[in-house]
């Protein structure tokens, strides 16, 4: 198949959701840089108008770090590429995206050629009526805004790998439909599960219940219906469904892609090695920052687990060439998982080497000034396990309480850190078990095809579009890349 990604973009105009998100961010830095010929990027911010959008798309993107690359290599012509840049206010959750200026939306629906639907509220435990707005009905918005623009191309939606649940063995690129459950053991109506978030808010309201209450109990929520259709947290049971509304709503006429990445990690490459910023730290790096800082002794999980990542750019060149392949061509409609644990596969035991390796080398800074000294990390390979491991920590803290009352708060402190570090490590221990004890592997068949695509082209584009993870020396990524990104990000806050 011949390509020219580069020029297939040229005089193109597309609509990012989701703008001000780690990853789409790089990707419209990517963008720009490789052609700043593209006609209009409309970027749709969550703001209460053009001014405020405006402001966060300046302090959001364009003032970042990430874009000083194409800063100096465009150097003069800088302004006048990011002027390709309209911030748009709007909001997903809301029909039409939440544009409410008619003109505007005329103007969306006639010249939009790309959406790239990256809006998403990633965190696992969110409140359940926030993640179903974003994460599934936001979908529903975007699939049904592309099927009002007149001469769309193609839409590409960004979703997870890990809506596959618990999963083993070789986890297909296979579609979710509507009404699907990972246990099989009912169907799920999503209009159904916005109902219950509905009456359940009726009910708390009634009884006065306080903002955090309400909190507490739509996260709950969440993680029940989450976990009695079958999967692990609320995250990824919206994202399920927000590709079963993809399927179920977007015009058949429309070109979609699905991007399921898995853990994405900082930048290996583009625009500069190492960019991460500290809203998108996931699973490792929690646990890596935990770690450094004499937090966390030990952790769930099995040394022999795969833990399939995979740099952000990565994930991005990804994305562009598949949006290249797909548009122009219906019923082309393909699912790829963007990964590693397929073709360069990274387990537990070796990340948790390198994360020891790396902090004994180069280690934390303290509050004081000083070097937090760690020892490997003891991983337990059960959550019965884990909690019997903390046993004697959480008898401290008791122990602790009490001398610190009897010597009058003399003791405070040190059982505040005690009490701060066993609450942290079984935070992440419930949040990230099924990833750590994950027993799956992503079949990427669909995505080498897209590997094939930038290497058998004649011109070869496997520089500029690189996104095969065997290139990449895990040990070296992460002691000189990542781990050295994600403290500085973590520094910055």
């Amino acid at each position: 198949m011949e390509l020219d990604i580069v020029h297939f973009l040229e005089n193109k105009t597309i609509l990012v959701t989701g703008a001000t998100g780690f990853l789409a961010k790089i990707f419209v830095e990517k963008i720009l840089r490789i052609q700043p010929n593209v006609k209009k990027m409309f970027v749709l911010i969550r703001a209460a108008d053009k001014q405020l959008a405006a402001r966060r798309l300046h302090e959001e993107l364009i003032q970042k770090k990430l874009f000083d690359i194409l800063r100096e290599e465009w150097a003069e012509k800088f302004n006048s590429i990011v002027e390709k840049l309209f911030p748009i206010p709007g909001d997903v959750c809301c029909e039409n995206l939440g544009v409410h200026d008619f003109d505007l939306r005329s103007e969306l629906w006639r010249e939009i050629d790309v959406i790239v639907n990256s809006a998403a509220t990633t965190k696992f435990d969110e409140r359940y009526d926030i993640a179903l707005a974003v994460n599934a009905f936001g979908a529903k918005n975007v699939a049904e805004f592309a099927g009002r623009c007149a001469d769309i191309k193609m839409l590409l939606h960004v979703s997870t790998a890990y809506i596959c649940g618990d999963m083993t063995g070789i986890i297909r690129e296979r579609a979710i439909y509507m009404g699907e459950t990972l246990n099989g053991s009912r169907v799920l109506d999503v209009n159904e599960e916005k109902l219950l978030v509905e009456e359940l808010m009726i009910e708390l309201r009634e009884k006065d219940a306080s903002e955090r209450e309400l909190t507490i109990a739509l996260k709950n929520l969440g993680l029940q219906r989450a976990r009695l259709h079958g999967w692990p947290n609320t995250y990824t049971l919206t994202k399920a469904m927000g590709e079963m509304m993809l399927w179920h709503h977007l015009n058949h006429n429309i070109p979609l892609a699905i991007i399921r990445p898995t853990i994405i990690t900082s930048t290996y490459r583009e625009p500069f090695a190492g960019w991460i910023e500290d809203s998108s730290f996931r699973t490792i790096d929690s646990i890596a920052i935990n770690y450094g800082r004499g937090r966390l002794k030990c952790f769930l999980g099995n040394p022999d687990t795969i833990l399939d990542t995979l740099p952000a750019d990565m994930v991005v060149n990804a994305m562009i060439v598949a949006i290249a392949v797909h548009a122009n061509q219906p019923n082309s409609n393909k699912i790829y998982q963007v990964g590693s644990s397929r073709k360069h596969p990274l387990t537990y035991s070796d990340i948790t080497d390198i994360t020891w390796s790396y902090f004994k080398d180069s280690p934390w800074i303290n509050e004081n000034g000083e070097p937090v000294k760690v020892h490997k990390l003891r991983i337990v390979k059960s959550m019965a396990s884990f909690h019997k491991h903390l046993r004697h920590y959480i008898l401290l803290t008791k122990v602790l309480k009490v001398a610190s009352s009897i010597f009058g708060g003399r003791l405070q402190g040190l059982h505040a850190d005690v009490h701060k570090k066993v609450n942290a490590a079984v935070r992440l221990a419930e949040l990230y078990e099924p990833y750590a004890l994950f027993k799956g592997i992503f079949d990427d068949t669909n995505t080498e095809a897209l590997r094939a695509i930038t290497s058998n082209n004649g011109v070869n584009l496997e520089s500029v579009f690189y996104f095969d993870p065997r290139c990449i020396n895990w040990e070296d990524y992460f002691k000189r890349i990542h781990f050295p990104g994600v403290v500085n990000a973590f520094n910055r806050k």
